[in-house]
């Protein structure tokens, strides 16, 4: 079964959970002798999945890096979920946070103050070193990027002026992010958004162009350029991650300062997506300030590790000079839900959660232990084509030839091998996320070094049994 570009447990193929089922309980001994774990969910419409073949423990609790299923079983995550748990499961300083929240103020709309939502929009500002800027609150990271794109198109005075994103990029799956997106899995239906050009990914191990860094000079930034300049003057915005999502894909670190010289040649606005990479994902708060200033965006996206995925909440953050714009005229956009008190007080809690505890600098310290250990297993497994990543987000490609970089089954396809992997991989209670021909690590920054050994020593094991020399 494949979720968010991301197996996990699946059903044999045709199979449909038996219906009537109730939730949480125990099914006649028949079903239970021929299934021993029957919890369906046979009334939900499951996203990313065929839903006659979905099939997926029920989760009942967690801590820390361990998911606890309702059956009793410890899975440790090895992903975060959907790279979101950064904090891990069930942090007692946001749940605390949304219990004390719940008590004095549940929910009032946007048209009114709420003290979370000013504490918090303050604390990213400050964090981002955008004083003078402003934080538009959303639902998530999709809506996020879509208000990125209004409020370019706002500044720029451009309606329908060029945005420039990549191929094999995912920025969202609701109608306009589905455009935005060049990743496969969105491209089923038409484009709902206007003037949207896709440029080559910044792939060194499978550059486009069969250059070799650093005498490639780069040309993926290049092209950002000359898409924005075929647009002749009908420009916007680029809307790039600043680091590897579920794409794999990892920029050479001149890219992205690049990316910035690009925009201000052409006037576009620099929008970075850090859905994924913000909140100690790779070692610092942002993605970008790997870079310092000179990577510093004109609007920042952001969800998943915001809260660390203890309630849903995305932001937008706003330069100052965008933010200018905006002060004397309408903005019409938002939600209902836009800054739900709950949320931005889970946040408020996990932003002081991120800075007491550390975790910024445990990710670094995350990300040399994985480094290493990575090296090795590279060095013990020919299936293994490149190790790549920083901080606590590690991409193993694989390969069935080193010398050829033949994958192991065209992209986006994920190769039996690895459906083996994430299968043998749960049975001893660690849940791995691969996709295409990648594994991709992200263990929650709150990981101890024991765990992080036991799921990296698995892994060397189950790419033993799965994927033997000569594959």
């Amino acid at each position: 079964m494949q979720r968010n570009g991301r197996l996990g447990p699946a059903s044999p193929a045709g199979r449909r959970p038996r219906l009537g089922v109730p939730l949480g309980t125990t099914p006649n001994s028949a079903l239970v002798k021929s299934d021993p774990s029957p919890l369906f969910e046979p009334d939900v419409l499951h996203t990313w999945c065929v839903q006659a073949d979905w099939r997926a423990p029920t989760i009942v609790g967690g801590r820390g890096a361990m998911l606890v299923t309702a059956d009793g079983r410890e899975i440790l995550d090895f992903s975060s979920l959907a790279e979101c748990s950064n904090l891990g499961h069930q942090h007692p300083r946001v749940v605390a946070a949304i219990k004390a929240q719940a008590d004095s103020l549940c929910f009032v709309t946007s048209a009114w103050g709420a003290r979370p939502r000013q504490a918090l929009a303050h604390e990213l500002l400050d964090l981002a070193g955008f004083a003078g800027g402003r934080v538009l609150f959303t639902l998530a990271g999709a809506d996020a990027n879509e208000n990125a794109v209004k409020l370019a198109r706002w500044y720029t005075g451009k309606p329908e002026g060029r945005i420039v994103a990549r191929d094999r990029s995912y920025h969202g799956a609701t109608f306009a992010t589905m455009a935005l997106s060049g990743d496969a899995r969105v491209k089923s239906l038409p484009s709902a958004l206007p003037n949207v050009a896709h440029v080559p990914p910044p792939y060194c191990y499978r550059c486009p162009w069969g250059l070799v860094r650093p005498a490639c000079g780069i040309r993926c930034a290049d092209e950002v350029g000359a898409a924005l300049a075929a647009a002749q003057g009908n420009v916007a915005a680029v809307i790039m991650e600043p680091h590897a999502g579920t794409n794999g894909i990892v920029a050479p670190l001149e890219y992205w300062p690049r990316l910035r010289s690009v925009c201000d040649e052409h006037g576009a606005l620099l929008i970075a997506d850090e859905v994924m990479s913000a909140f100690g994902r790779v070692g610092e708060w942002f993605g970008w300030q790997r870079y310092g200033s000179a990577g510093r965006p004109d609007l920042v996206t952001l969800a998943k590790g915001l809260t660390g995925a203890h309630a849903p909440l995305g932001a937008l953050l706003v330069s100052p000079r965008v933010a200018e714009f905006f002060e004397t005229r309408m903005l019409e956009t938002g939600l209902t839900y836009s800054g739900h008190p709950l949320s931005c007080a889970a946040g408020l809690a996990a932003l002081a959660a991120y800075r007491d505890e550390r975790l910024i600098e445990r990710a670094a310290a995350i990300g040399a232990t994985m480094r290493a250990r990575l090296c090795l297993l590279a060095a013990r497994h020919p299936a293994i084509g490149e190790v790549r990543g920083d901080g606590a987000f590690w991409v193993i490609e694989l390969v069935r030839d080193r010398a050829t970089r033949e994958p192991l089954s065209p992209w986006p396809q994920t190769a039996p091998e690895l459906r083996r992997l994430v299968a043998l991989g749960l049975a001893r209670d660690v849940s791995f996320a691969v996709r295409g021909n990648l594994v991709l690590l992200a263990p929650p920054l709150v990981m101890g070094d024991a765990e992080l050994d036991r799921g990296l020593s698995l892994l060397d094991s189950l790419l033993t049994e799965c994927l033997p020399a000569g594959v």
